[in-house]
Parts: C-alpha cells; structure tokens; sequence
C-alpha cells in the first residue's frame, strides 16, 4: 500500500443483516491497520450502524436509485479520495461498478463461483480466495487476505449507546429480563405464524418465569399484535424502535428467536443467545456464525431456495412446531448459563 496510512474503501449497500455479516471484515482491516482510513459505502438507511462501529472512519451513503446528479457528485468525491483499495463485499453488478467507479489503484472482489451476479467479475482486478467456510462472515473475512490481514477472527467492534427505546424496555421489565420474540420478516416466506410466537412465548413464561418482547418494524404492527394476542398475555409489544435502539435491546436480552431477518443478526452481533428459523435461506450461509446458538432449518425441504414467496400451499418454515422451539430455547439458555 503507498504511505504509512493506507485508504480504503469498503462497498456494502445493504441490506441490514448483510451489513452486519460485513462488520468483522472491517475490524479485521482495522486491526491489521491502525492508522488506516477505512470508508465505507453504504444504502442511506444503514449509515446508522455503521456509525456505531468503531474502526469505520466515514460512512458514506449512496443511493443507486436516487438521481443521477447525486449519485455522480458521491463519484466524485470519491476518486478524489484516492483509495488504495476497494473491497466490493456484496457481489452484485451495481456494487462492483461503484468499486470500480471510485477509482481505487486495487478493486477486490469475490471469485466467480462466490458472485451473486457473475458479470460484477469483470470488474475487479483481485478475486483472493473466498476459502471454504460457508459462512458469508467467513467469506468477507477472507477477502481481507488479498489486503494483507492474517487475523481472521469474526469480532464486532460495536459502541452501542443506551437510548430512550432501551431504557423504557429495562424498566418494564426489570432485573428478570425478557426474551425477544421478532415475528416479521421482509419475505412471506421467512415468517413463522405469529401465533406461535404467542405460544411459544407463553410457555417460555410457564417454564422459565420469562416474559417476551415481540418487536416489529414499519407495516408489521398486525404481526406482531397477534403474537401477543397469542401469548396469553405472557408478551407485550415493543416501542416504536430505530436500529440503533435494536441493538441496545438485544444487548439486554436474556434470548433473541427469531426467522432469518435484520434484528436476528443484530441479536447475534450483540452476543444475545439465539435461536432461529429458517425456511428458503441457507442457515450455514446467512445464519447464527457462533456454534454455540440453534437454527432450526427446513430448508432441506424447501422447493422454493431464495424466493420470497412460497409456491406451495404451505411455507416449509410452516413445518417447525412450538415444542422444538420451546425445547431448543430452553437448551440454548442453559447452555449460556
């Protein structure tokens, strides 16, 4: 790299749970560069997040969709910069042209096998070995050997600060805790009924003396109203929540579940214990990285890999009952103690 203090740009737009997988590939850049400038382009909606992680100097937001004048201007600004390397670590087209487009003297990406869309190869001068953990942690902490980091322990150097969401939740509930129940999803096809969020919640309540905090984001207060509804008034609905607010949550609960979304990633980011559900996505890709949480997969089953909608009559992630919930829940605290 030219000089003592190497720049670097890192490109992940998106979305909020790929976000988070990205974190350890930056602390790990970090590491390996103390005096380093590390930016990081980013989707507008997540430069919250990054403004919590410690290591990342700037976020810098872009909106591909916005207008063209705008989205020439951060061009610009970055090829002003200079970087000695950008790191697409989201392998689309949009996002290896942005890496390429910043005018970096190294552009890295993924290998071709590894690409979302293959076509965003043609784009990056470097494609190290993406190695052969599935994890997609695992694969972004690899594309760091091309910059000459070794140590490629998975770490979230997180400063989460207490907020007005956080505090409320700790006073509802006091020195006993709660467990975080998350019932949406963007896709259809990751949600498990709420209604058995309600049930699972009541017997966590019965059985563990716990009372749950069913979160919910824009357009999913029905949701999670009728996970409580089910609950047998074991759970209660969160207040209205930012990201940030999300992770101060998650930091304070004694067991995150939840399908294959944002705030599961974010509980486990945080050390939360974790149990979650999959149904179309690939747990040993986008799941739990610590061995020691609990997915709960169908995807074995799953005719409909990746899709947002089910084209059965029931979704494979239909399939998984309250009692395996319940009994892995149970498993996963004792195992945390």
């Amino acid at each position: 790299m030219n000089g003592p203090a190497p720049t670097f740009l890192l490109v992940r737009l998106g979305s909020l749970g790929d976000i988070i997988h990205a974190i350890p590939a930056a602390a790990a850049l970090r590491s390996r560069y103390p005096r380093a400038r590390i930016d990081w382009l980013v989707d507008p909606r997540y430069t919250s997040v990054l403004a919590i992680v410690e290591g990342v100097d700037r976020a810098i937001p872009i909106d591909p969709r916005g207008s063209v004048s705008a989205l020439l201007g951060t061009i610009a600004e970055l090829r002003r910069t200079k970087y000695d390397a950008a790191v697409d670590l989201q392998g689309l087209l949009k996002s290896a042209v942005l890496a390429r487009a910043a005018g970096a003297r190294r552009v890295v990406g993924m290998p071709r096998e590894q690409l979302r869309e293959p076509m965003a190869r043609v784009f990056y001068g470097e494609t190290p070995d993406a190695g052969r953990e599935p994890h997609v942690v695992h694969k972004n902490l690899s594309l760091m050997r091309g910059l000459g980091v070794e140590d490629l322990r998975v770490r979230f150097p997180l400063k989460v600060p207490r907020t007005a969401a956080s505090d409320t939740v700790a006073a509802r509930f006091g020195s006993g805790g709660y467990v975080l129940i998350n019932p949406g999803a963007a896709w259809p096809n990751k949600r498990w009924p709420p209604e058995r969020f309600g049930s699972l919640a009541a017997g966590l309540h019965e059985r563990r003396g716990l009372r749950s905090l069913v979160l919910w984001g824009p357009g999913e207060e029905d949701i999670a109203a009728r996970a409580v509804g089910a609950s047998r008034g074991t759970a209660e609905l969160a207040p209205s929540t930012t990201i940030v607010d999300l992770f101060a949550i998650a930091g304070g609960a004694k067991l995150m579940v939840s399908g294959d979304t944002g705030p599961l990633h974010i509980a486990s980011a945080m050390g939360t214990p974790v149990v979650a559900l999959f149904g179309p996505t690939d747990a040993e890709r986008n799941g739990p990285w610590s061995s020691a949480d609990i997915t709960i997969s169908r995807v074995s089953g799953c005719v409909c890999h990746y899709e947002r909608k089910c084209r059965r009559q029931r979704a494979c992630i239909d399939e998984i009952d309250v009692d395996e919930v319940l009994s892995a829940a149970e498993r996963r605290m004792d195992a945390h103690g």
